[in-house]
C-alpha cells in the first residue's frame, strides 16, 4: 500500500471514515474476483478534475463502464482544452448580483468556485463536434453522444488546444480502451443545447444522434453480456439520472424482458442528499432490494460525504497510492 492508502487504514475507523474504508476494501475484493464494475458520474465532477484519479482507475482497468451526465461528459473536455483559461472564484458565496453579472459579460459560465470559459471551452468544442455530427448527417448515420466525443479525440480535432496532460482526461482513457459509456439525459447538457438548435437551423439531420431508449437498449446488452453468473458492480458518485438510469437495467430485464440475471453484485453510493425528503438519491442500499436491484447479499454501501472529496481518497486507496 502506498501512503494515502495505508493514511486511509489508520485513521478512518469510524463513521463515514469506516464506510469509505469498508467500500474501498470490497471494491478492490469485488475487481480482484474478476468482476467487472460500472462507475456513475452526476454533479460536477468533471469540472472538479476527477479524471485525475478516475483516468488512472480506467487505464488500470478498475472501471469498466461508465454512466455520466452530458454536463461530466462535455466538461472533461472542456478542462482538456481550456484549463488555463478557467478562472476560480473562492468567494463564490459572496458574489453580489452584480459580480455574477460581470462574469457572465466576460463570458464565464460559474460551476460553484470554477468559471468554464465560453469561447476556450463550448465554442472550440462546438466546431470541432459540429464537423462530425455534419458528417453523419451527410452520410445517414446516427451515433450515441459519447462515441461523437470518441470520434473527436481519435481524429485528433482539438489536439491542438490540449492545455492538460491527456492521462489526466478521464474521457481520453475511456476512448483509449473504447469504454462502454452510458449518459441519460445527454440532451440537458450545452452540447445538447447545440444539438437542438441546429437542428432546428437545418444545418444538421436530428437522426444523426441516438436517444436515451438507445442507450437502455445499449446497456441492456451490455449487461447480460458481461454480467456473468455473479452480476456487475456499481459505484454510484453522487445521485441523480446518471445512477438512477443505468441501475433500472436489472429489474428491466428481469420484470419486463422476463429473462434470469444476476443482480448488481457491488453497491456504493457516495451522496449528501437526505433519505427523509423522499429523494432517490438519498434512498439507502436496501431499498433497492423491493425494486429488484440489489439482492440481500449484494455489498451495500453509502457514504454521506462531499463526492469531491471522498472519491479521489476512494480511487486512491484502490490504486494503492
Amino acid at each position: 500500500m502506498g501512503p494515502l492508502s495505508q493514511f486511509v487504514e489508520h485513521h478512518y475507523r469510524h463513521f463515514n471514515a469506516a464506510a469509505l474504508r469498508d467500500a474501498a476494501r470490497a471494491y478492490k475484493a469485488h475487481i480482484a474476483s474478476g468482476q467487472k464494475m460500472m462507475v456513475t458520474l452526476a454533479g460536477a465532477m468533471s469540472t472538479a478534475e476527477l479524471g485525475l484519479s478516475l483516468a488512472e482507475m480506467i487505464r488500470q482497468d478498475k472501471v469498466h463502464a461508465i454512466s455520466c451526465t452530458g454536463a461530466n461528459l462535455e466538461e472533461d473536455l472542456y478542462n482538456l482544452i481550456a484549463h488555463e483559461f478557467y478562472e476560480r472564484v473562492p468567494n463564490y458565496r459572496n458574489l453580489s448580483d452584480e459580480a455574477e453579472q460581470a462574469l457572465l459579460e466576460r463570458h464565464l459560465n460559474r460551476v460553484t468556485d470554477t468559471c468554464i470559459p465560453e469561447g476556450e471551452a463550448i465554442r472550440r468544442l462546438e466546431g470541432a463536434i459540429m464537423q462530425v455530427w455534419t458528417e453523419a448527417s451527410e452520410k445517414g448515420e446516427s451515433y450515441f453522444p459519447h462515441e461523437y466525443m470518441y470520434q473527436i479525440i481519435r481524429k485528433g480535432l482539438l489536439k491542438q488546444y490540449y492545455q492538460i496532460d491527456p492521462k489526466n482526461s478521464w474521457l481520453v482513457a475511456a476512448c483509449e480502451k473504447n469504454l462502454p459509456i452510458i449518459v441519460p439525459g445527454w440532451e440537458d447538457s450545452t452540447t445538447g443545447n447545440i444539438f437542438a438548435g441546429r437542428v432546428m437551423e437545418g444545418k444538421i439531420k436530428r437522426s444523426a444522434l441516438k436517444s436515451g431508449i438507445d442507450y437502455m437498449i445499449y446497456l441492456c446488452d451490455y449487461y447480460i453480456n458481461n454480467c456473468g453468473n455473479t452480476g456487475i458492480g456499481f459505484f454510484q458518485i453522487g445521485g441523480g439520472i446518471a445512477g438512477d438510469f443505468p441501475i433500472c437495467v436489472v429489474p428491466m430485464i428481469e420484470q419486463d424482458m422476463e429473462k434470469d440475471v444476476p443482480k448488481w453484485s457491488y453497491f456504493c453510493q457516495i451522496s449528501d442528499s437526505t433519505t427523509s425528503y423522499g429523494s432517490y438519491s438519498g434512498a439507502v442500499p436496501n431499498e433497492k432490494i423491493t425494486w429488484g436491484k440489489l439482492s440481500i447479499d449484494t455489498p451495500k454501501f453509502i457514504v454521506e460525504s462531499d463526492a469531491s472529496i471522498v472519491a479521489p481518497l476512494m480511487f486512491a486507496y484502490i490504486l494503492d497510492w
